[in-house]
């Protein structure tokens, strides 16, 4: 079974490909170089939100750092690499290098949206890993929302059919991490794709074996988030009023939210 993997320039991003390089399931990689990893706060802030916002994105930096370390590209010997700004990612030019693999699988995992064309260039076989549990958590930011929620147990991954509908193909599979004492909100984001990164492996080497996978159709509800829903406002309840502990709050039962109804391959 031949896979290309199309994904972003972020640790997390690559994590997965190393782990389907090292499987032997990755025949092509195309990577997309995303935004400057540690952003800047605006001047025009209040120093609480300054604040919080540095350490926002300081602690995700270490903590990708200590999950998945310094992977370059270097590392994917022998196998194709296409390297694409987000102009590109939908060009004819990219189209034609994807279809030139002849791949029986294309995954996607933190590149913008693929219009139509690039869609049509694809295999039947064609899913997104998404960053957050779909339906409930769809669009932008999805593995924050669940913490400002106070609902660390609906932090995960979905694996799901690529389509025109931003993040709203049928589901394959939800992959969760399991949540520990001491855990911050980055934490849980990085375990989770470490989580899905073996599910998806899991799961590829069951349709190389001519298992059926069953996808089931997303219901309407749930919330499509918007990058404009996010402000940095939002981070005074997870650090000033919580300190990022949520999680040992949840697991010693000051919050009781129900557990997601998850869809599993296996």
């Amino acid at each position: 079974m031949t896979t290309i993997f199309m994904t972003g320039s972020h640790p997390r991003h690559l994590h997965i490909a190393k782990r389907l390089y090292d499987e032997g399931l990755l025949c092509g990689l195309l990577v997309e170089k995303r935004e400057d990893f540690v952003p800047s706060p605006s001047l025009s802030w209040p120093e609480i939100d300054r604040n919080n916002f540095i350490r926002h994105f300081h602690d995700r930096d270490l903590s990708e750092q200590r999950s998945f370390g310094v992977i370059k590209l270097d590392y994917f010997k022998g196998i194709p690499i296409k390297q694409v700004t987000i102009d590109q990612l939908n060009s004819l030019e990219t189209a034609q290098w994807v279809g030139s693999m002849y791949s029986e699988t294309v995954l996607s995992y933190g590149i913008h949206k693929l219009n139509d064309d690039m869609l049509a260039a694809l295999p039947e076989r064609a899913w997104n890993i998404h960053g957050g549990l779909s339906p409930w958590y769809r669009g932008n930011t999805t593995l924050f929302w669940p913490f400002y929620f106070l609902k660390p147990n609906w932090a995960g991954m979905t694996i799901h059919h690529l389509t025109s509908k931003l993040d709203g193909g049928s589901i394959i599979h939800h992959s969760v991490p399991q949540l520990s004492q001491g855990e911050g909100i980055h934490d849980v984001a990085c375990n989770a794709v470490k989580q899905v990164a073996e599910d998806l492996i899991h799961i590829l080497k069951l349709v190389r074996n001519n298992q059926k996978i069953v996808a089931v159709p997303q219901r309407s509800n749930g919330k499509l988030f918007m990058s404009a829903d996010w402000m940095p406002q939002h981070l005074r309840l997870i650090y000033n009023t919580f300190d990022n502990d949520i999680v040992d709050r949840y697991l010693n039962g000051e919050f009781a939210p129900d557990a997601p109804n998850l869809v599993k391959a296996f």
